[in-house]
This record gives structure tokens, sequence and C-alpha cells, in this order.
């Protein structure tokens, strides 16, 4: 089984990729709504919830999990290799190295959250390519509440997109990276903002790739199984966000927080 989480919806862009390459490997998603957005957050908060929530995946039977935020990948991704070294793990990385790799002009623009920016992770993948290319970070505060409210092409929320994305067009970016799981849901809307001249490169297909091959690695066994989905928030409101946003209709369990452990909520009968 694939674990998967994210502080709330965004993660469901890594989630379909990943279903996409393996259709018939079961899944298990948590959204951690009860302290999104993890962006703002300090870097060891969200390594204790990415620990809390790892905890509970493979107690449920994960046998890889993917760190399907960015934030928690930056805060986390290497303090959880050493906690779990036998567990694989995948995190989510800027997709800086291809935007490198295909810009025409050397300018390179990144929106992310502050915890992202402020990882070690991005500082290494702009060191190890992006040394001869200018890359422009820019953080962008209200996209995450407004894909987790619906809002994907709300009047407020492009209002919110242009006053991140004009300081990267007047600086002349040709490769826009997006470095949050939950804004490929708003890649509309930025494809109208940015127009042709701009690529935007969306990790999530290369990450679902990524999976593919670690559990070629792995020798666990699996059944097909439906996906299972779980969140600290509304479970009601998450489920209609899944079908808005990828089009699944599932029913969503209930988990709470008790300390830094995740307990299942017992569904009224």
């Amino acid at each position: 089984m694939i674990g998967v989480f994210d502080s709330g919806v965004g993660g469901l862009s890594v989630w379909r990729e990943i279903v996409r390459e393996l259709p018939d490997v079961p899944t298990l998603y948590v959204a951690d709504q009860a302290h999104v957005p993890y962006g703002p957050r300090p870097l060891e908060e969200v390594r204790r919830f990415a620990e809390g929530i790892t905890h509970f995946l493979l107690a449920q039977g994960a046998t890889v999990v993917v760190l399907a935020c960015n934030t928690a990948s930056a805060a986390a991704l290497r303090y959880l290799r050493a906690v779990f070294p036998q567990v694989p793990f995948v995190g989510m990385e800027p997709a800086v190295k291809p935007a490198v790799q295909r810009t025409r002009n050397g300018r390179v623009g990144v929106i992310a959250t502050p915890a992202t920016f402020q990882g070690e992770l991005f500082a290494s993948l702009l060191e190890r390519f992006a040394r001869d290319v200018r890359v422009i970070p820019q953080v962008c505060p209200g996209l995450v509440e407004a894909v987790e409210d619906g809002a994907l092409d709300a009047p407020e929320t492009e209002a919110l997109l242009r006053t991140c994305l004009t300081p990267l067009l007047e600086a002349g970016i040709d490769e826009l990276v997006l470095g949050c799981t939950h804004y490929p849901f708003l890649r509309p809307l930025m494809e109208r903002i940015v127009g042709p001249g701009v690529e935007i490169v969306d990790p999530a297909p290369a990450v679902a790739r990524q999976v593919r091959r670690v559990l070629e690695n792995c020798s666990a066994g699996y059944q097909p199984a439906r996906p299972t989905f779980y969140t600290t928030g509304d479970p009601a409101r998450f489920a209609s966000a899944l079908e808005r946003l990828v089009g699944v209709e599932a029913e969503v369990r209930s988990l709470c927080w008790e300390g830094d452990d995740l307990r299942c909520v017992k569904r009224k009968t």
C-alpha cells in the first residue's frame, strides 16, 4: 500500500498522478486539515506532524510513504528517513532541475510557501542545478487557503495570483516552477495570467514515476483495493473537494490528534 499525506487537498494533485501511474496499487491518503496550511509553521512543528502521520500510515499497512507536500518534504524528509530507516520515503522538491534545463533565457521563477524556501532541500537544489541560472523565489500567501476553499477561479484568487506572479513576469521568467502541491489546481488560472511564453513545471508526474521505481524494489506484495481517505478536518468538506478536484466519490474517514498521535474517530451508527 502507498501512504500519501499532505496538510490538505493539495497532495491530491500528486495522488492523482500516482494512481494514473499505478492504477492497481492500493493507496491511503491523509489530509492534516486540522493544521492546514503547513507553510507558515515552524519547521520543527511540521516535522512533528509528519512523524505522527507516518506512524499512522505504517500502522495501516503502508509500505511506501509519499510526502505529497513541499513544506513537509523540506522540513521532515531527511528526519523521517533517519527515524524510519527501513521505510522508503518519496518526497517533493521544486522542479528546479528540469526548469533550468529548459529555460531559454536563464530566468526561472519558483512559487512556494516560506517553509519550502527555508529548508535545506531548496538550497541544495540551487547549489546543484542552478549555478548559471537566475532562480527567483516568490512566496504566494493565500493560495493554499484558496484551493482548500474551492475558490479556484474566484476573482480574489486571480488577484492573489497576479500579485504573486507579476514580479516574476517583470523579471522576464520563461519557466515557472510550482513548489506547492496545492498550486496545480490553479494551473488554468495561472496559464491565463502568464501567457504562452512561460512554461509551467509541475513535479507530480515525476514523483509518481519515482514511486513506481521504489515499489519495484520492494518485496512486499499487495492486493488491489479502493483508495482510502482520511482527514483531521471535516470529512464532508474533504469529500466535496475530492469530487471537485479529482472527480472521485469516496467515503472520507475522520482522524483526530491526541498529543503527537493520530487516532481514528469512530463513526456514528
